[in-house]
């Protein structure tokens, strides 16, 4: 198999929550095949660190601000795609908003408010705008990051799991209403990776500890392991790939 399969040389590709972990990883490697990356996130300053470093190593990308839980910065985002670069062919959603790590009953409603409006009202936004650019432009590619949250709940992640799975059907829904316009929808579901937004697994030894008892290779993921999954999802390599949900867990769910 060509590598040239995996070549994004003239693509646009927008990739949110960018500014670290999964998302800036993502990012990086989306560039390095050749993407014009607009790197997003809620602060300025965090895409631009993350465009600094994709500009050093001879890729280019560009910093946007934007808020997915705000509909007032989607709708900005999106004007500024079209009347900067007039195509979108790549969008991966990797923001997401996970407040609340206790019981499910203790719930409050400003925590499942936050999470409900980044990870599904966001998602779903985001979509919308993305495959209006993409129908215009004859097709492309959008990635939902979920979890295998969505396939099992996390102890004590109640609506951080609950929209997750919400998060993979929609990748469905949008797959099959858009796949008829040229428009690929798949989703990717990590397991146990190692970063900041996933610092309370990694903080709470005895919750760690049951992952790492359950997980066959014996060692969480790092957030570089995620984005060639990803890469594969936006690229012509995965040119009949269209409504999958793809666990990428060390063999967490078997």
């Amino acid at each position: 198999m060509s590598t040239k399969l995996f070549d994004l040389g003239g693509k646009v590709a927008l990739v949110t929550g960018a500014s670290r972990g999964i998302g800036e990883e993502i990012a990086a490697l989306l560039a390095g095949q050749g993407a014009h990356v607009i790197v997003s996130s809620r602060k300025q300053s965090d895409c631009e660190g993350v465009v600094a470093k994709i500009r050093d190593v001879g890729g280019t990308a560009e910093a946007l601000a934007c808020h997915v839980g705000r509909m007032e910065d989607i709708t900005s985002a999106f004007e500024h795609i079209r009347k900067v670069h007039g195509r979108l062919d790549i969008l991966v959603n990797n923001a997401a908003a996970n407040p609340y790590f206790g019981h499910i009953l203790d719930t409050d409603l400003a925590a499942y408010e936050k999470t409900v409006e980044v990870n599904i009202r966001g998602y779903f936004f985001m979509s919308v705008e993305a495959g209006k650019l993409m129908r215009e432009n004859g097709g492309g590619a959008i990635v939902n990051t979920a979890s295998i949250n969505a396939l099992q709940p996390g102890d004590m992640q109640g609506i951080y799991s609950i929209s997750k799975a919400a998060v993979v059907n929609m990748t469905k829904a949008f797959a099959k209403e858009c796949g008829p316009l040229g428009i690929r929808v798949n989703a990717l579901l990590p397991g146990l990776t190692r970063t900041k937004f996933a610092g309370a697994l990694f903080e709470t030894k005895s919750i760690y500890e049951q992952w790492m008892n359950r997980i066959p290779l014996r060692r969480h993921a790092e957030p570089r392991e995620m984005a060639g999954t990803v890469l594969y999802l936006v690229s012509d390599a995965s040119s009949y790939t269209n409504g999958e949900c793809i666990v990428v867990d060390g063999g967490l769910t078997i």
